[in-house]
């Protein structure tokens, strides 16, 4: 086979791909999440030999690919907002751990009392008066 007809041939295979997920979300938070679960679930599956764990580790992928897969991308949208909002604090813990703790070492974070927009303020600086950027109140809280 010369050159030229595989570079042609991977070009095809790229345009039916690309025009087969035309319409489709793709992978999203709740995918990846299925496919970390599934993985960690094989990795202890490997020891432990339950049955039951690797046919929940494929139903797993197979959530995730049927999600990928699927066109109604407003019922998607919607899984994921609201898979993301139960999460809600976890997310930077799981995303990077590292800058999480570096950043929950360094500040606390306050609620306004006005409006309960979140504040960020330094720890260790004792009683700080701190003004809301949201709806500018003045209130004290202790770092």
């Amino acid at each position: 086979m010369a050159n030229g007809d595989w570079k042609q041939k991977v070009s095809e295979a790229r345009r039916r791909a690309v025009e087969w997920m035309r319409g489709r979300r793709g992978a999203d938070d709740i995918v990846y999440a299925c496919i970390y679960l599934a993985f960690i679930l094989g990795v202890i599956n490997i020891f432990a030999h339950w049955a039951w764990m690797s046919w929940l580790a494929l139903a797993l992928l197979v959530y995730g690919l049927f999600r990928i897969q699927s066109k109604n991308l407003a019922a998607r949208s919607r899984e994921n907002e609201s898979f993301l909002k139960a999460i809600g604090p976890l997310r930077p813990w799981l995303q990077n751990p590292k800058a999480a703790a570096t950043e929950a070492k360094q500040f606390k974070h306050v609620k306004c009392s006005h409006c309960g927009q979140k504040v960020r303020v330094p720890r260790g600086k004792g009683r700080l008066r701190v003004t809301c950027p949201k709806c500018r109140e003045k209130f004290e809280v202790k770092s």
